[in-house]
Parts: structure tokens; sequence; C-alpha cells
């Protein structure tokens, strides 16, 4: 409706697990859902394009990069999280890095000491900023642009 695209459906069955007594030195390339409540030293990739779920509990913890489309955390991340679809900062979540999201629900209480930023696809012919770098002879600190707009 109203030209928007509609969110895929995350994935709502947890095909691995990472439990709590659990620490990962490695990557974890994984399909479908995982839930970790344990620790994970590497990167969190999922694989394929067909939608994927990350849900980390409260005392979860990731030190690397996080890429799926949809995400629910309630832990400790340091490094990047990248969500194609849907990202979730639950109340005792703690995010160190860029955080980037399509859509993102933050609750009261979660904490991202980094970066957001929107995931934003935007259509051809949209409202354009293009920054030119400083020609010879410019001063550093001079910021030229071109504005394209739309005949309307």
């Amino acid at each position: 409706m109203f030209g928007k695209k509609k969110l895929s459906e995350p994935q709502n069955q947890i095909t691995a697990l990472v439990g709590a007594d659990t620490e990962v030195h490695g990557d974890i390339n994984f399909q479908g859902g995982l839930r970790i409540d344990g620790r994970v030293i590497g990167n969190v990739t999922a694989l394929g394009d067909k939608p994927s779920t990350l849900v980390m509990s409260e005392g979860g913890f990731v030190q690397g990069v996080i890429q799926v489309s949809h995400a629910i955390i309630n832990g400790t991340v340091i490094g990047p999280i990248h969500s194609d679809e849907y990202l979730e900062l639950q109340a005792h979540s703690k995010v160190s890095g860029v955080v980037s999201y399509k859509n993102m629900e933050t609750q009261r209480g979660a904490t991202v000491n980094g970066m957001c930023h929107h995931l934003d696809n935007p259509r051809p012919g949209s409202n354009v900023v293009t920054l030119i770098p400083p020609s010879e002879g410019d001063s550093p600190s001079l910021l030229r642009f071109t504005l394209e707009l739309d005949d309307q």
C-alpha cells in the first residue's frame, strides 16, 4: 500500500544454537534462525537469499560483524551490525559499532556507541546530492555539491 515494499517475514524457527556455556572462536555462517546465549569471537553471517533471524539473549556476546536480515539483540555486540530488514535492540542490548538497518525498534535501556545508518534505496530520479571534490586552489574546508531535482 502507498508504494512501500512489504518486509520479508522473519525466520520463526531456531535451527542453530550457541549455548550459554559455549564460546566460539571463528565465523558462524548460518541459514534460518540462530540463537546466541554464549560468546562468539568472529563474524555472524546469514547465507542465502531467504530471510534469516538472529536472536541474542541478555547473556549473548558477539565480537565481530553481524550480517542478517532480521535481528533481535538483547546482549552485547562489539562490531558493526547490518540488518537488511528489521533490527530490534532490546532493553539490555549494548552495541559498540556502526548499526545499519532498514527498520529498527529500540527499547528503553538499549545503548549504541556508534553511528546508526538507515538503509535506504533511493528511487532512480529521486532527489540526489552529489559531492564534488575540491578544485585545485580551493580551501580544504570548502564543500561544494550539485542538487538534482525531479521535474514535478
